[in-house]
């Protein structure tokens, strides 16, 4: 960025970098912001620039995000006669945290102030999308993800005798079953909500009952209501069925979990109009995946959007966090493009 002409600090919020381009005119200031973390997954792609990092892989696109914000710098860097206002380039770490994430200390460091943001806009890519398709929502986009923790607490003994134990793998088979009950039977089945048992942990050996039994999983909402009710829930079927079987349980939330991504409806409908002049672009639903863009869209006003990789004639026809994620690197100009275009069209 700074051999482009833009103003770039480093270590924003920890390993965050800022960039700002000043525009000749007055007018708005835009952020366009990329992730940049990776996941622990092993990559099984054969590209140049495959993962060096054993068990590491940028299985969302976050290398394909940098990429494309630096490309809309360089282009914004070459019309910067024709911005009016300013135009902030976050590159924002550890998005895939899913706890408290990069954004909020970036946030906290200034991100969002000196200049103070008007807008604020996220790309990412996408592969169940054809390549070079855009993809939003207006309104709620994505949602709140509320990992938790809960420890099943027994009695441990003899395989033999477990009429003398209060076996925790036996109560905690009981509760995942329960807790898929909260989804069906106690959620209005019109409101978007899933809960996931993704984790279970217990016992040495086949013939002892373990004293305890854990387990983890999420829950995805997209409205505040809904996802208080939903923790409610989850606390009240755990302690029931544990009280039940003569156990008991203690129940985590990951703390500081992101919130629901907002995509403010009429700024939405303003990015549409700029995105259709460069690709084809439709609305689609709401996804449950979760996104720290939400804590910059409750700062500014905001738009989170999806550009689609899926090219079968390339091989890129796996989901993202897949160990053979590929992207059609053909649309990467495009997504460069569409981040250039809405940076100038909301500074006017």
């Amino acid at each position: 960025m700074r051999e482009l002409g833009i103003e770039a600090k480093t270590g924003v919020g920890g390993n965050g970098v800022v960039g700002l381009l000043r525009g000749a005119e007055a007018g708005k200031v835009v952020a366009l912001r990329a992730d940049m973390d990776a996941l622990p997954v092993k990559e099984e792609v054969d590209l140049p620039f495959k993962s060096k990092k054993e068990g590491v892989m940028h299985a969302c696109g976050h290398d394909t995000h940098v990429a494309m914000l630096l490309g809309a710098a360089k282009i914004l860097s070459d019309h910067k006669k024709e911005i009016h206002g300013a135009v902030k380039f976050l590159f924002q770490p550890a998005e895939e945290d899913g706890g408290v994430g990069g954004a909020k200390p970036m946030i906290e460091a200034g991100a969002m102030e000196n200049p103070k943001v008007d807008y604020v806009f996220g790309l990412h890519i996408e592969g169940d999308h054809a390549a070079g398709e855009f993809a939003l929502t207006p309104g709620p986009t994505m949602a709140a993800p509320d990992g938790f923790k809960l420890k099943v607490i027994g009695k441990g003994g003899h395989g033999s005798q477990p009429h003398k134990t209060i076996d925790p793998i036996f109560v905690a088979a009981q509760l995942i079953v329960a807790i898929q009950g909260i989804s069906s039977r106690m959620i209005k089945q019109t409101e978007p909500f899933v809960i996931s048992v993704c984790s279970i942990h217990s016992g040495t050996k086949d013939n002892i009952i373990p004293d305890d039994a854990f387990l983890e999983g999420t829950i995805r909402t997209l409205d505040e209501k809904t996802r208080a009710r939903a923790k409610k829930l989850l606390k009240q079927v755990s302690d029931s069925v544990c009280k039940a079987f003569g156990a008991r349980c203690e129940l985590a939330f990951k703390k500081d979990a992101y919130p629901v991504t907002y995509n403010d409806p009429e700024t939405t409908g303003r990015v549409m109009q700029v995105l259709k002049k460069i690709s084809r672009t439709k609305v689609v639903e709401a996804r449950l995946g979760g996104e720290d863009f939400s804590r910059f869209a409750q700062k500014a006003p905001g738009v989170f959007y999806f550009l689609g990789t899926r090219n079968a004639a390339k091989e890129c026809v796996y989901p993202n966090h897949s160990s053979k994620f590929k992207v059609d690197e053909d649309v990467l100009k495009i997504g460069a493009a569409s981040l250039a275009s809405v940076a100038l069209e909301f500074t006017k």
